[in-house]
């Protein structure tokens, strides 16, 4: 059996140059309820064990993180998710947000969110 080289194109983009990782904002609701959470979506990963990791204004942030665990899908690749919890006041400060996937020994893929510039 040939094993597949993990490279970071091991997570797979859809589409023409489209990210493998997909942040989400906080909704305007519940930034009016005072808190934000983010949700980091990565898809097309193989093998199995990359990482996902939030910086926060260009600082590591993962007291506040949640992970799934890794799902497979029909087409032989994973897809994981990852979620972090920010004060609203913190998201409406802060520079960017920026979501990781890693894998050691390999090269990162970032997306990185401007919080000015999302429509809330």
């Amino acid at each position: 059996m040939v094993s597949k080289p993990s490279r970071l194109s091991g997570l797979s983009s859809s589409g023409c140059g489209a990210s493998p990782l997909t942040v989400l904002p906080p909704s305007p609701e519940e930034l009016q309820q005072g808190s934000a959470t983010l949700v980091c979506l990565a898809s097309g990963g193989s093998p199995s064990q990359w990482k996902l990791s939030w910086k926060v204004g260009g600082g590591s942030s993962t007291t506040s993180a949640s992970h799934s665990l890794e799902v497979l899908g029909s087409d032989g690749r994973f897809s994981w998710s990852s979620t972090l919890n920010l004060p609203a006041d913190q998201w409406k400060k802060v520079d960017s947000v920026t979501c990781e996937a890693s894998l050691s020994g390999q090269s990162s893929v970032t997306q990185t969110l401007d919080p000015h510039s999302c429509s809330v």
